[in-house]
């Protein structure tokens, strides 16, 4: 249980960190204004309200699991994949 607990913690801080490089990757495209501006805002709130419902799907139909460390490792490791992409598309433009 406590390794499950651990492992939690090293991927939120792998979210934290992966999320703070898209945030200023994203800064700097909006900063930099015109249409690439304008779609990644729209993108990105789309990015984030699919996520949003594609968790609550998984949550409902019970496919992040039943146990509370099971559902955080589900949870975090769906946000991780977007966050990660993300960053592979943003960092290509860069």
């Amino acid at each position: 249980m406590a390794g499950s607990w651990s492992r939690l913690s090293r991927d939120l801080w792998s979210l934290a960190f992966e999320s703070s490089h898209v945030i200023v990757l994203r800064a700097f495209a909006i900063a930099a204004g015109g249409d690439r501006a304008k779609v990644e805002i729209d993108r990105m709130v789309d990015e984030k309200m699919k996520a949003l419902l594609a968790l609550q799907s998984l949550l409902v139909t019970g496919a992040l699991g039943f146990t509370t460390p099971t559902i955080a490792a589900r949870s975090v490791a769906h946000y991780r994949k977007a966050v990660r992409a993300n960053r592979r598309r943003l960092q290509s433009k860069a």
